[in-house]
């Protein structure tokens, strides 16, 4: 089974940044974060990842959340679509990404980019499969996943210092 049989991601870069990721990491993480988090899915299950820069973000935090600020990623759910046939692709939803927050998150923390590059497209796809942190329990239950996803493909634990 290949990583197109198993999820298709519609990979849209929306800015000039030079850091991003090449497509193929970007669908390496989205599918490392699918495949590990032991939810089943359909066999040809979609999901989209656009990286923009600070003004669509900021623009979607605000319509979206009503947070009028930047942020690094958001995730938005695709959730069950009834009276869809039983061959139509499973659609996750959408994760978004603005570049230079990343890139400035990874130098703050002292961070490889693409490591913190990592870790926010394993977060944003873990939101599209249902895993959230809005209480200590499914805080430590989502970021404890995350860092198994990465240590496990060779990156370091994200919430090491922090724990």
């Amino acid at each position: 089974m290949t990583t197109q049989d198993l999820l298709a991601v519609d990979v849209q870069v929306a800015c000039d940044d030079s850091d991003v990721p090449s497509k193929r990491q970007i669908e390496h993480w989205a599918t490392r974060a699918v495949v590990e988090s032991g939810r089943t899915l359909a066999a040809n299950a979609e999901m989209s990842v656009r990286v923009v820069n600070r003004e669509e973000i900021r623009s979607l935090n605000r319509d979206y959340r009503q947070l009028d600020r930047v942020t690094n990623v958001l995730s938005f759910p695709a959730g069950g679509i009834s009276g869809l046939p039983a061959e139509a692709p499973q659609l996750l939803g959408d994760v978004v990404v603005c570049a230079a927050v990343v890139g400035e998150e990874a130098a703050e923390q002292g961070k490889a980019v693409d490591a913190h590059w990592a870790h926010m497209l394993v977060h944003g796809t873990l939101h599209l499969l249902g895993f959230d942190h809005q209480t200590a329990a499914d805080a430590a239950e989502m970021e404890g996943l995350e860092a198994r996803i990465l240590t496990a493909n060779g990156l370091s634990d994200p919430y090491l210092t922090s724990r």
